[in-house]
């Protein structure tokens, strides 16, 4: 499978505090890949790189074999990133299938309506599509992200811990869209501290810690 996402030596922090020294990993379509650490080991802050919000002060980001380092975030997300966060971000107001509306217009997808749909249905949410998004049970709502990422174009995506908050029903039907996912030819990158999960699911594991990442 072709690589999708690669931190080639990525080095990067914020005024007086180093995190991240020489990051290098890489995840290929087809594949899923674990992010693990302790909490402050800077696996958020390596997404935030990936994804365009933090600057590196040294090394490269590359999506789909494309040096994307200064590009900035919303171009990398029409290159086909997606990301979802720690905590839940979804338009509370709005119903699901306009929450997936608000990423296809916002990244250009030539038909924004057939997008929300193949999303819905990819991530088994079209009962849902006219549900005000911010009144579901926490394992849909999370749902309601991936599928917003999709609904935008994604092929390579970035989950940063997605399980928190779910119940048991709910983590297991959560390892099935990822090994669908997976399945389907997506890229993933996933940050989780439930370690069950992470080795029921992913193809690889990277350790970060002292502000380098080693395969677990």
């Amino acid at each position: 499978m072709s690589v999708q996402l690669e931190t080639r030596e990525v080095t990067a922090g914020y005024p007086g505090v180093p995190v991240l020294t020489g990051i290098s990993l890489r995840v290929s379509a087809g594949g899923l890949t674990g992010l693990i650490g302790s909490n402050g080991a800077g696996k958020s802050t390596l997404l935030d790189v990936v994804c365009g919000r933090l600057r590196p002060s040294g090394g490269r980001v590359l999506l789909g074999g494309r040096d994307v380092t200064r590009y900035p975030t919303h171009r990398r997300a029409r290159l086909g990133l997606g990301r979802t966060y720690q905590r839940l971000e979804v338009f509370g107001s709005l119903s699901v299938a306009d929450n997936l509306l608000v990423a296809a217009r916002a990244t250009g997808a030539a038909d924004p309506s057939a997008a929300v749909a193949a999303a819905l249905r990819r991530l088994g949410l079209a009962d849902f599509a006219g549900y005000p998004a911010g009144k579901l049970p926490t394992g849909l709502a999370r749902l309601v992200e991936i599928a917003r990422a999709l609904a935008g174009g994604a092929r390579v995506l970035l989950l940063d811990e997605p399980s928190s908050g779910m119940g048991a029903d709910e983590l297991a039907r959560f390892a099935r869209t990822l090994r669908d996912l997976r399945a389907d030819g997506l890229a993933l990158l996933l940050i989780e501290h439930d370690l069950e999960l992470v080795h029921e699911v992913c193809d690889e594991v990277y350790r970060l810690r002292g502000g380098r990442a080693d395969q677990a």
